[in-house]
């Protein structure tokens, strides 16, 4: 198992997760992980619930070639071009805790899966799937130590 690209600043209030080889688009996922990055736990999973039933758009900034223009991306990133990833939102919803939020996400390319499709005239032509491997780390939000008043400075002697 190879380490994590990214260690947590505070290894006790943080948890990693990985999964390997995923069965989901991997330019969808980047996407998806885009826009999940540094949301609250229960805001992203509210975010992904809405995207499964088509309320709001994963807004595509890299890899948009090709893909349409909608008023919901529209509300949230400048391009106006989005989709909603069924199967990348599906993999990244299975996530539950109350007062963590996403501190580190990264979504790699993983070995391509070849299989072949027949043509005319006796050709073959490759047919790959591109899989990816997703990385993510949830934090506690750290809270500031409150400063006490000064009433009463003790003397020096």
């Amino acid at each position: 198992m190879a380490p994590y690209s990214k260690e947590p600043d505070n290894p006790t209030k943080s948890c990693k997760a990985r999964g390997s080889d995923l069965r989901c688009h991997f330019k969808n996922t980047r996407e998806t992980a885009f826009a999940l990055r540094k949301m609250p736990l229960n805001k992203a999973k509210r975010y992904l619930e809405d995207v499964l039933a088509h309320k709001q758009a994963i807004p595509f900034r890299r890899f948009c070639r090709g893909v349409g223009r909608t008023a919901q991306a529209k509300n949230r990133h400048s391009n106006g071009q989005g989709r909603w990833p069924v199967k990348s939102a599906k993999f990244m919803k299975g996530l539950d805790v109350d007062s963590l939020y996403i501190s580190h996400i990264q979504v790699n390319q993983a070995q391509k899966q070849r299989r072949r499709t027949y043509r005319a005239h006796g050709r073959i032509n490759p047919y790959m799937s591109h899989p990816c491997h997703i990385e993510l780390t949830l934090s506690e939000k750290e809270e500031a130590v409150r400063k006490e008043p000064e009433s009463q400075l003790a003397t020096s002697k």
